[in-house]
């Protein structure tokens, strides 16, 4: 695999007493992560902090990944599924790691050839704007002139309704770990 793993905030991320029997990595000391403003695979500016009342799972693609970013997509999309009703008590926020190659034609393609559900806001914007939400998510984006691949850390971040960050899912967390701590937090 070609994607950087975000080590830190993983080992940080072990069960911490008193919180729920989350599937994913809990985590340790949980706060609000910092609010995003960009725009999604439609033109409309989405902010995190406001979606307070949801459940929100934040990640890092590109839509040109040719592994591990459609098998995230499909993860988070097949746990949604897994939700059934209560899927709409949840937002997915998938930051764009590519501003060069994540055009606007180039996400609503992602997004309708992996039949990504209505609750996916593909986020992209110019790339300071990018550069500054990767920074504060401690997410590492490089391009690979030669293939024009881009070697990044992807996580899954899950948001509670309060606006807290819970859990935080590697690369390869499966549907119904997603599924049973999106549950959780939606009670």
């Amino acid at each position: 695999m070609r994607k950087m793993i975000l080590a830190a905030a993983v080992a940080a991320a072990v069960p911490a007493a008193g919180n729920p029997p989350f599937a994913g990595a809990t985590l340790t000391n949980p706060a609000a992560p910092p609010d995003i403003a960009l725009r999604d695979q439609h033109g409309r500016l989405v902010r995190l902090s406001a979606l307070h009342g949801k459940a929100v799972l934040l990640t890092f693609l590109y839509t040109h990944c040719p592994d591990v970013c459609p098998l995230t997509a499909a993860n988070i999309n097949t746990a949604l599924g897994l939700l059934g009703a209560q899927s709409k008590g949840v937002v997915v926020l998938a930051v764009s790691v590519d501003p060069k190659g994540d055009t606007l034609s180039a996400v609503r393609v992602f997004v309708r050839s992996h039949h990504l559900r209505p609750q996916f806001h593909y986020l992209t914007g110019p790339a300071p704007a990018l550069e500054r939400v990767w920074r504060a998510y401690k997410v590492q984006a490089v391009r690979n002139g030669k293939d024009a691949l881009v070697d990044h850390t992807l996580y899954t971040l899950l948001v509670d309704r309060k606006g807290i960050a819970r859990v935080l899912f590697d690369s390869l967390a499966r549907p119904p770990a997603i599924a049973h701590d999106l549950r959780l937090v939606l009670k």
